[in-house]
């Protein structure tokens, strides 16, 4: 009597009819289970607004632990519950579904013998799938393929194959083939998938930073507007200002006349130097370009200070001449002093000024001693005065670096005030450059009636760039 390979595999022992379902269903079953984490990556990215999707954990461990059930639900469906040969097999071919990821090739393997004995089709075709998806070698996946469509045509025990049935044998080999290519087609599809999305991903992403060099280019461009209109309004003005001073400074007959001449006409050029120096920055359109003009320093205060028209008392302990202050700090410096001559200008005109500049440890032991000393002679500010010095020196302490104050006393009510216009922008202006160099900028009105700004700027600044 003769056993064709074809029945035993839709009706193995102790399982009449179970067959048809596991023949019926593998094919598309198994691939669906594992396709998912390979795009999980993917499709995180390109989720649809409003569509719920469950946590990555879940899915991963989802996508291992599903395909695993199938497995042995299949072998429980051919094999039964009775163990034996068939059913360890299958069983076993299932259980090295685990690690199907780190060693795809050696659970191919494993699973062959679950679909030559214990004829299970999960198993194989998912291990086949995770072959294909993970190490798409030509070779490999066509030894893998020979092997799978083999062990599906090869009956069990193979005394049982019959050759001269050719039919069954025609419809059997049909059925290996497409048990093996299914799955490496499947596979190959769910990596081209993947590799697709990942490059949509990175022309995503150079279309995004192409957007951005376009908006670079955009604030450039008008980074130049803005410059040719500051220099062709501005510049002209300063431009007749100066002319006009000369004019003066030649006609005049007064020497004081000629000498406040002298001084708007200084003025006006600096204000041309600084204007090309501004206009050149805008120009560039970003902030790694070499300054196109020195710089003010710490050097300069005293001639600024002596242009400024202003009753100033400059005091310094020298470090407006001791190098070693990182030039950003010294910029600052040199801008808050400004800034807070023009709001005296403004706001305190005839005003007394005293400007300090000095190194924070001596601006400690100033701040220490100096308002101690005034307690000694005005009892009644005793408490206030030495609080005062406290926090001074506790600030001095804390910066180490260079402190710049500047202190002008209440208004001359005879003097006349210039109208200048101000836009209320300067001293968040010069908070933020201290703050920028990891310093601080105390302004605040004073018991006499007039006005203080002090910065402290660290030893080592935060950034050196142009604060």
């Amino acid at each position: 009597m003769t056993v064709s390979p074809l029945p035993p595999r839709s009706s193995p022992p102790g399982t009449p009819g179970a067959s048809p379902a596991s023949s019926a269903a593998p094919a598309p079953a198994a691939p669906s289970a594992s396709p998912t984490p390979s795009l999980s990556s993917v499709s995180s990215s390109q989720s649809v607004p409003g569509r719920w999707r469950p946590p990555r954990r879940v899915m991963r461990w989802g996508s291992l632990i599903i395909p695993v059930l199938l497995a042995v639900a299949d072998a429980l469906l051919v094999n039964g519950v009775t163990f034996g040969l068939e059913l360890n097999v299958s069983l076993a071919a299932a259980a090295a579904l685990l690690v199907r990821r780190r060693l795809p090739a050696l659970v191919f393997l494993i699973t062959l013998p679950g679909i030559l004995i214990g004829y299970v089709w999960f198993a194989p075709m998912i291990a086949l799938y995770t072959v294909a998806r993970l190490r798409p070698d030509r070779r490999l996946l066509g030894i893998s393929a020979l092997l799978l469509a083999a062990a599906h045509f090869i009956p069990w025990p193979v005394s049982d194959f019959e050759p001269t049935a050719y039919r069954q044998n025609t419809l059997t080999l049909i059925d290996a083939c497409v048990t093996s290519v299914g799955p490496i087609a499947l596979g190959l599809l769910v990596r081209t998938r993947g590799e697709l999305a990942a490059r949509i991903e990175d022309l995503t992403r150079s279309r995004r930073h192409a957007d951005e060099l376009i908006a670079e280019q955009v604030l450039s461009t008008e980074r130049a507007r803005l410059a040719r209109e500051m220099h062709d309004v501005v510049a002209h003005q300063v431009s007749l200002i100066s002319l006009q001073a000369g004019a003066v400074q030649i006609s005049a007959e007064d020497a004081k006349a000629r000498e406040g001449a002298r001084t708007i006409r200084e003025l006006s050029v600096r204000t041309l130097d600084e204007l090309r120096h501004m206009v050149g920055i805008l120009r560039a359109a970003g902030g790694d370009h070499e300054e196109l003009t020195p710089q003010p320093r710490l050097a300069d205060l005293p001639r600024m200070i002596e242009l400024s028209a202003l009753n100033v008392s400059f005091e310094t302990d020298g470090a407006t001449r001791r190098p070693g202050h990182p030039e950003a700090v010294e910029r600052a410096a040199f801008r808050i002093v400004q800034e807070a001559l023009t709001n005296v200008r403004k706001h305190a005109p005839g005003a007394r000024v005293t400007v300090r500049v000095n190194e924070a440890e001596a601006a400690r032991q100033e701040a220490a001693k100096g308002p101690a000393q005034e307690a000694e002679d005005a009892a009644q500010e005793a408490e206030g005065a030495a609080q005062e010095a406290q926090e001074a020196a506790e600030k001095a302490e804390e910066t180490g670096g260079l402190r710049v104050e500047v202190r002008n006393g209440p208004p001359d009510a005879s003097a006349v005030a210039p109208g200048l216009p101000g836009g209320g922008h300067g001293l968040v202006g010069l908070r933020e450059r201290a703050q920028l160099l990891g310093g601080t900028l105390e302004a605040g009105p004073t018991e006499e009636g007039g006005f203080v700004v002090r910065a402290d700027f660290p030893k080592t600044p935060r950034v050196t760039g142009t604060a």
